[in-house]
């Protein structure tokens, strides 16, 4: 008798995993998936990774439930740990820019190499497609992080509380606080200003107190975080490095997924990523609109417009660490991205 019921049992089992595959992996989800992000709102990436949670609750009906954790808190504010921490399945979920990543992957120096693009087009040339995003994302493959979308966090732009920079020697002896990478000390220490790396937590009182001289963040950021309250007075538009932000998922847990979980998962981080990416460009100048430069006028901040010539002399100035960070970010991958670049439409 006991054996029966064993028997029955077993094809019970064998029966609702038959006819109902998707009941047990849907247990098999876990109850939060969380998810790091740099800053907080109203700053754009972290308003990014709430949307891209936002619409996967939406479209699951909260069968994937994800937590977003804003000011990298999951690692103790220090942004730079995110990757290994996911890689050690502490977090599932990470938005994050290149910047921050080029601390442990050398190939995502290729967003800091000084002036490489030139404008948006340039930048979409090398994440929305081609062989340069394929590359890219083939790297963090191998590190167990699967990418769904690229979006543009902005070309970063210089300000400080001292004077208007139109060229090279106006930077010199400027304290300006950088992310992360060795490259933007060596950018910063070529152009004769004093870098300092700083977290995005220490850099507000910094500026305050005049601990710092200055920074390098794009428009948005600078707007949102309301840098002219301390003592930001003067931003030069240089577009000397434009950041990127990544959506990247776990990939244990994205195999966890059934194919169709997969596709929302992907589809709403790619909507989240054209939401941030439209939002960073809005105010800019293009099509005319110029309502984010205005804003920086409103605030009493002085803007300094480069001309290509004014820009090129900052070019020719960082030249030698634009050649030797190409050596250790690769050779290859930048060779494609300059080619990438070149027929940009």
């Amino acid at each position: 008798m006991d054996r029966l019921i064993q028997r029955r049992t077993v094809l019970a089992a064998g029966s609702i995993a038959t006819l109902a595959p998707g009941l047990l992996r849907a247990q098999s989800y876990k109850a939060e998936y969380k998810m790091s992000v740099v800053g907080n709102r109203p700053l754009g990436t972290s308003v990014a990774a709430f949307r891209w949670a936002e619409l996967v609750a939406e479209r699951t009906q909260g069968r994937i439930n994800i937590k977003v954790y804003p000011g990298s808190q999951l690692v103790g504010g220090d942004q730079t740990r995110e990757m290994v921490s996911m890689r050690q399945g502490v977090i599932d979920m990470v938005v994050s820019s290149t910047i921050n990543l080029a601390p442990q992957i050398r190939e995502m120096n290729l967003f800091s190499l000084p002036f490489l693009m030139p404008d948006s087009r340039a930048f979409d040339a090398l994440t929305q497609g081609g062989p340069v995003r394929a590359a890219l994302d083939a790297v963090l493959a191998q590190r167990d992080a699967v990418s769904l979308a690229w979006s543009e966090n902005g070309f970063r732009q210089v300000s400080n509380s001292k004077r208007p920079v139109r060229k090279p020697d106006d930077l010199k002896g400027l304290k300006i606080r950088f992310a992360a990478g060795p490259i933007y000390s060596d950018i910063f220490n070529a152009l004769g200003a004093n870098p300092l790396q700083m977290s995005w937590a220490d850099l507000q009182p910094a500026l305050a107190t005049g601990a710092v001289d200055g920074q390098e963040t794009p428009v948005n950021v600078f707007l949102q975080s309301k840098l002219d309250a301390v003592n930001q007075r003067h931003l030069t538009l240089w577009n000397y490095v434009a950041d990127a932000n990544i959506f990247k998922v776990h990939k244990p847990v994205w195999e966890s997924f059934s194919s169709a979980d997969k596709d929302i998962v992907r589809a709403s981080a790619v909507q989240a990523a054209q939401e941030h990416t439209a939002s960073t460009r809005a105010g800019l100048g293009a099509g005319g609109d110029r309502s984010s430069l205005d804003e920086l006028v409103k605030r009493n901040v002085k803007v300094e417009e480069l001309t290509e010539s004014e820009k090129s002399a900052f070019g020719a100035a960082t030249k030698a660490v634009y050649e030797k960070w190409t050596a250790n970010t690769g050779a290859d991958l930048v060779r494609m991205a300059e080619a990438a670049v070149a027929k940009r439409s």
